[in-house]
């Protein structure tokens, strides 16, 4: 089960595809990742789904991670009396804490500490951005709004507040009752949906205690004022670029990915690059130019993986939309322009023999034409700076922890392999020889070069960097 590409799949589970052979083909086309949205998935569904999955990864003796993307604190407006309203430039519209139902002059917001965040000039963008209101007055408990773009309004249509910095947790209690649920089962990654601060992560990391790894969604204004230390308190990013396109100037999307992808890479953490990548999917069995120029420039920008949403979750074409976007990540990764790309980009590595460490690696094994660099890994820690480096030849982690391998399989350029814990060093590499050959990445009398932390076992103490041969040799480099 070998990918021919350094670019991981994300694909979402959904009612298109939660059947165990679809699902299947899922797997076997690409699907390195597979995601389960809360805002849609039961806890039963998501259990049946995480079942499915694990079934999977005993047949094809492959880990896959699992991503629970919480569906955070979504604002929404209440109901109304005839189900909607239209409202037009330029009229009033009141939000206030009366649940009573809507219409056309008012609406519920039952958002007490929104209400109270809003201030003259903010804006509220209704239904993504289809209707735009703009505040005029207000207080803790009733806002009064002008129409600048106007259009329907319904029940339980999301509000976006772009200009806003609401004192909401990240968390609902929904979230908290589907973090734990899934904790409980055994995902690898909790997605933390429309954060806006550090203390958001900080939040959530204290309920998962280790339990799984942490995904911060980048879709509101105010998470980008404190990206740096949002990367810093994250274990991977996503670019979720549906909701971060409303509240923000589309035209501004692009070189935020850019920066976003960039940042979490000089960090040395795995970024997705999420949403409408390849919408038209959802409906026709192949897409259109400019998405696949699109899926190519986040695999250009050097991103961790690429996730389907809607194709994969609701659409027509679940499975050719993951080999389609298969197809495009060996495609681009094949082309003469895409190491010197990648290349160019390379972070400086930080003063930390970790670091140091890793960049001797990959330039060992570009020089030695390598077909592989192995690393000895226990909490992914070696692997995440090796693959920093985006070296040409692809990254074997070998690693006793299940849960670790599953998490690296977001990680670029990244196979993940279990394998039995042994605290001798000889015993290590040879073993280590013997999987590179077994999975396909060396033949006998090749080398590859082994990257470790001595004394094995010890998280975070890379520390080693080897060349042997595989068959039996040793250069005793190391």
């Amino acid at each position: 089960m070998r990918r021919q590409r350094r670019t991981k799949i994300v694909a979402t589970i959904g009612p298109a595809s939660a059947g165990p052979e679809v699902m299947e083909k899922l797997f076997l086309s690409g699907t390195d990742v597979f995601r389960i949205n809360m805002s849609h998935t039961g806890h039963d569904a998501m259990r049946a789904y995480i079942d499915q999955i694990r079934a999977i990864e005993a047949r094809h003796s492959r880990p896959i991670g699992i991503l629970a993307d919480l569906q955070g604190p979504k604002l929404r407006l209440g109901t109304f009396a005839q189900g909607g309203a239209v409202l037009k430039v330029g009229e009033q519209f009141v939000l206030d804490d009366d649940s009573a139902p809507g219409d056309i002059g008012r609406a519920c917001l039952p958002h007490y500490e929104v209400l109270a965040a809003l201030e003259p000039g903010h804006r509220l963008l209704v239904n993504d951005g289809q209707v735009r209101l703009r505040v005029i007055e207000g207080s803790k408990k009733r806002v009064v709004t002008v129409v600048e773009v106007g259009g329907k309004v319904s029940d339980r249509k999301g509000v976006n507040l772009p200009d806003s910095i609401v004192t909401l947790s990240a968390l609902t209690e929904k979230d908290r009752a589907d973090l734990e649920a899934a904790l409980v089962k055994g995902v690898d990654w909790i997605g933390l949906s429309f954060i806006q601060r550090p203390e958001d992560i900080a939040e959530a990391r204290k309920l998962t205690m280790g339990r799984a790894a942490i995904m911060s969604k980048i879709e509101k204004p105010q998470a980008i004022t404190r990206l740096p230390e949002i990367i810093e308190l994250s274990d991977a990013l996503m670019v979720a670029r549906g909701d971060l396109g409303v509240e923000m100037p589309l035209e501004r999307v692009p070189g935020l990915q850019k920066q976003i992808t960039r940042g979490a890479r000089q960090a040395g953490k795995p970024v997705v690059v999420a949403t409408q990548m390849l919408e038209s999917m959802i409906n026709a069995p192949v897409p259109t130019r400019a998405e696949v120029s699109d899926v190519a420039t986040a695999i250009f920008d050097g991103a961790d993986a690429i996730m389907l949403s809607a194709e994969s979750a609701a659409g027509n074409h679940p499975v050719e939309a993951v080999q389609t976007m298969d197809r495009i990540a060996q495609e681009v990764e094949r082309d003469q322009t895409y190491h010197p790309v990648i290349d160019a980009q390379r972070p400086v590595p930080e003063a930390t023999g970790a670091d140091a460490i890793s960049a001797a690696a990959r330039q060992i094994a570009e020089t030695l034409h390598l077909p592989a660099i192995i690393c000895l890994t226990s909490s992914g820690a070696t692997a995440l700076r090796v693959a920093r480096e985006r070296p040409e030849p692809p990254v074997v982690a070998l690693s006793p922890n299940i849960a670790t391998a599953r998490r690296l399989a977001v990680l670029w350029g990244t196979h993940s392999v279990v394998m039995e814990d042994s605290l001798d060093l000889n015993e290590e590499v040879e073993r280590a020889c013997n999987i590179a050959f077994r999975e396909g990445f060396a033949k006998t009398g090749q080398r590859v070069i082994l990257v470790a932390g001595v004394p094995l076992g010890t998280p975070g103490a890379t520390n080693m960097v080897r060349i042997a041969f595989v068959g039996g040799r040793d250069d005793g480099a190391d």
